[in-house]
């Protein structure tokens, strides 16, 4: 009979061990009312009489689901996000998520779904897209007051997708496109300007080296016809008199004829300088 007692007792002893990892805590519940908190490492409990609840610590994350919402311009949005979360680790907080909320999980996927209708119904599809960072931020905010007696902590939220209808989808990816093709052909356009600028800037400065060059050269020549006319007036004017005195000379003597002309006479000294003597003295 001890034998039969004493396995018993060991059997009831092992039944009620419980072993609680570092990313879990848990709740001692007896007979339905909360006995105590179990940390990590070894726990025991009273089999049947006890009751031990683990719950995960860690961040865990749910997907809001995809759901159509009406945006502000009246147009069906695919719209999905995925809410990050973690239960606080202390006693009270970690009862709270038990006591306080029925299946937290289920319960942020809802909130989650229709905090994100109201905030997007009142924007436009294009400014929905646009400030994502905006709406993660409100939904973070609404979520964080919604949840803050449920002894969890939101640590984020991101959008994962807001798509427009297919249709809708299309024209938008034309309107893109028409738009890139726009801007290059600008690009194109003002390469071209500039090339066209250059090559301009190019002959400008070609036809002014061509232009200083004449002006060089005319220089030049004005400077050559100068020194010429100043050769000649230096050397040609006065043989040019003293020739026209002698042919005069030479048309008085023509047929022998005899002129008596004084010794002083600026005739005499013509015809003396040129043959190279000088006149008679008296």
């Amino acid at each position: 009979m001890l034998w039969v007692i004493l396995a018993l007792l060991i059997v009831i002893f092992f039944s009620g061990i419980r072993i609680i990892r570092p990313t879990n805590r848990g709740l001692i519940e007896r007979l339905g009312k909360y006995k105590k908190f179990a940390y990590p490492g070894f726990n025991w409990i009273i089999p049947v009489v006890d009751r031990m609840i683990i719950v995960n610590i860690t961040e865990q994350m749910v997907d809001a689901q995809p759901q159509e919402i009406i945006t502000n311009d009246n147009l069906n949005a695919r719209v999905d996000a995925q809410v990050y979360f973690k239960v606080k680790d202390d006693e009270v907080n970690v009862k709270n998520s038990q006591y306080n909320v029925y299946n937290y999980k289920w319960q942020i996927v809802n909130l989650a779904r229709t905090t994100l209708r109201n905030i997007i119904g009142t924007l436009t599809l294009k400014s929905a897209n646009s400030e994502r960072d905006k709406i993660n931020s409100e939904l973070l905010g609404t979520l964080s007051k919604e949840t803050h007696n449920w002894g969890i902590d939101i640590v984020r939220t991101e959008l994962k997708e807001i798509d427009p209808p297919q249709d809708v989808q299309e024209t938008m990816n034309k309107v893109v496109k028409a738009e890139n093709e726009k801007i290059a052909a600008l690009d194109f356009a003002n390469a071209l300007e500039r090339q066209a600028d250059g090559e301009k800037r190019a002959e400008i400065k070609k036809a002014e080296g061509i232009k200083q060059g004449k002006i060089l050269q005319a220089e030049g020549q004005a400077e050559a016809i100068k020194l010429v006319n100043d050769a000649a007036n230096k050397y040609f004017v006065g043989n040019a008199q003293l020739l026209r005195k002698l042919e005069t000379v030479e048309k008085s003597l023509m047929d022998n004829a005899k002129i008596v002309v004084p010794a002083g006479a600026e005739l005499v000294n013509v015809i003396g300088e040129m043959a190279g003597v000088l006149p008679l003295k008296k």
